[in-house]
């Protein structure tokens, strides 16, 4: 691969997060349903994982359904469920073998029980591996930040917290990525140019790469051409150019 080739392995993001978008418009555009989309969108999924995995990237976070979503026709959003419940118990033991761990984000207890069943299943058993598959669900930042905001006034009006103990790192301690690393690369497929309410506290220094290849037709040639646009970059967290060497690029 070309690309491959191109690719500085000493300056790779640690944290890669994706909007999967475009599924429903590549879909109509063959005269088929939005769930077609969906299904080929899989493969594109698989590609991105094993694009991580090919380069040593150890977080990648999916956008895979929003709390908006559920506005969405009941016919395709149960569609979307049956295809998440059938793709996790086929991928179970791969992600096992691969050494890749399954992880959840977003308002998952309001999921139907057979996905919350499956999710937990394939989050439990791939729960001693070191990479980390992070997918969204039911997931909204506004909302995220809320329900931070809300336990952490709890814990100030029972006394267990004092108000000028709130900093940066007690927010993210109640957010649902607690323990993951900051995005450094933010991908959104299908050309829109919006974040879709996506991890707005998490991306404040993300690159951002916005692709006009709809999601389904996303494959591992267009990951590697995104990491080396990242690595042409200059990431410099407000300061200046003549302040950043070579040296503080991750």
């Amino acid at each position: 691969m070309a690309l491959h080739n191109q690719t500085n392995m000493e300056r790779l993001p640690q944290h890669v997060a994706i909007i999967m978008d475009g599924n429903g418009r590549w879909a109509q555009s063959r005269g088929r349903v939005r769930s077609f989309g969906h299904q080929n969108g899989i493969k594109s999924v698989r590609d991105s994982v094993e694009s991580c995995r090919e380069l040593g990237i150890k977080y990648l976070t999916l956008y895979c359904f929003s709390t908006e979503n559920r506005k969405r026709p009941r016919e395709e959003v149960e569609g979307l469920m049956r295809l998440m419940v059938k793709t996790l118990r086929k991928d179970k033991e791969k992600l096992f073998e691969n050494n890749i761990r399954l992880n959840a984000i977003g308002a998952i207890d309001s999921l139907a029980p057979k996905v919350l069943q499956t999710l937990r299943e394939v989050v439990q058993y791939t729960q001693s591996r070191e990479n980390v598959l992070t997918l969204a669900l039911n997931y909204g930042s506004q909302q995220e930040i809320i329900r931070a905001i809300r336990n952490i006034a709890k814990k100030v009006k029972n006394a267990t917290l004092q108000a000028d103990e709130i900093d940066v790192q007690l927010l993210e301690d109640h957010l649902y990525t607690q323990g993951l690393p900051a995005v450094d690369l933010l991908i959104r497929t299908g050309e829109e140019q919006r974040i879709s309410n996506f991890l707005l506290w998490q991306i404040a220094y993300a690159e951002l790469y916005l692709s006009k290849v709809l999601w389904p037709d996303w494959r591992k040639k267009h990951f590697y051409k995104a990491i080396v646009s990242y690595q042409k970059r200059k990431r410099r967290f407000g300061r200046t150019s003549e302040q950043v060497s070579n040296s503080d690029f991750l």
